[in-house]
């Protein structure tokens, strides 16, 4: 394999991926701690899709994920550190504490959640898309869901939309074969995803999502083709989670020989394999990026387990905007009057 790429642009991939993947493992061991709790749904095995996909945005752009995404919030650039605190619930967190595993927000970077209602960001991406086209900035905003979000109703109405007004939306759809435990198969009468796109008009193509050089490239022209004023694109990634949906699931639905299978296709393991054949990956190299990425997790574990909690008089705190509020206040009154 013809390998077109720098040696700084394949370790920078490989990090990323290496990032998520450590940054999830120690996520995972946390938890089963009791250091964090709620939901925790985890990105390990689909590491190549954000790694791949994210740097071919623009900071001005917009991203929409899901609940699984921590991997899209490191890659975007929000600091593990408040990544970690976010986990713990500390108000040194990415949203304060507030909004845990499942609600990653980060405005400065246009990191738009983390949303945990199956299909929710879709409506949300068109609805930035619009503002940017009818305001006449030239921006994409990438929305990410998996094909669970397929069966949703916001799914069609989105995709339609963005397709009759051409909107500079990249639709992102991480197909992991199983809408939480439902084989796709077993959910969808039309299995075939990106043909559902081509159905609104709209160029669709399906990617091996275990590939981080084809998610590049095909992330690349789609974002290239939206930016010309083509249009919304599709891209379905053909990827595969190696853990449960989340920590919760029982895992009865698919056998361990399949699991096991798609490990051979560890999206890790087959870039270094890459990487090692054209001669820009040697061990010092692995051994200089385990050491610094372990550093990082450490460092953002000690800053979680330091971080303060949100005082107590915080409570309603953006709870209500001040007139909502002032109206409850009013209506109290009245109430307590009338007693």
């Amino acid at each position: 394999m013809t390998v077109s790429m720098t040696r700084e642009q394949g370790l920078e991939l490989l990090r990323q991926m290496l990032r998520i993947r450590r940054f999830e493992e120690r996520a995972a061991e946390l938890y089963q701690l009791g250091k964090i709790h709620g939901f925790l749904h985890l990105y390990i095995g689909e590491e190549a899709v954000a790694a791949g996909s994210i740097p071919a945005l623009t900071q001005d752009d917009a991203v929409v994920a899901t609940y699984r995404e921590h991997g899209h919030a490191l890659v975007r650039g929000t600091s593990m550190r408040s990544l970690m605190a976010e986990l713990y619930g500390k108000a040194t967190g990415c949203a304060r504490g507030r909004g845990g595993s499942m609600h990653f927000f980060d405005a400065s970077r246009r990191f738009y959640g983390g949303l945990a209602i199956v299909g929710g960001g879709l409506p949300v991406a068109v609805g930035l898309a619009l503002a940017d086209k009818l305001q006449g900035r030239a921006r994409v905003t990438a929305c990410y869901f998996g094909d669970g979000a397929v069966a949703e109703g916001e799914f069609h109405e989105s995709l339609n939309l963005a397709a009759l007004w051409k909107l500079p939306v990249l639709f992102l759809c991480e197909n992991n074969l199983y809408a939480m435990g439902t084989a796709l198969a077993r959910h969808q009468s039309q299995p075939d995803i990106a043909g559902k796109a081509r159905a609104y008009a709209m160029t669709a193509h399906t990617i091996d999502g275990m590939d981080v050089l084809a998610v590049e490239a095909a992330t690349g022209r789609a974002v290239e083709s939206i930016r010309q004023g083509q249009g919304p694109c599709f891209l379905e990634y053909r990827t595969y989670r190696f853990r449960a949906h989340s920590m919760y699931d029982a895992e009865l639905y698919r056998t361990k020989d399949e699991v096991n299978e798609w490990k051979q296709r560890d999206p890790i393991a087959l870039f270094q394999q890459t990487l090692r054949a054209a001669g820009l990956l040697h061990d010092e190299d692995e051994e200089q990026l385990e050491t610094s990425i372990a550093a990082e997790v450490t460092d953002a574990v000690a800053f979680a387990e330091a971080g303060p909690w949100e005082p107590v008089e915080n409570l309603t705190k953006d709870v209500y905007s001040r007139t909502v509020g002032d109206q409850q206040s009013a209506i109290n009154e009245k109430l307590n009057a009338d007693r």
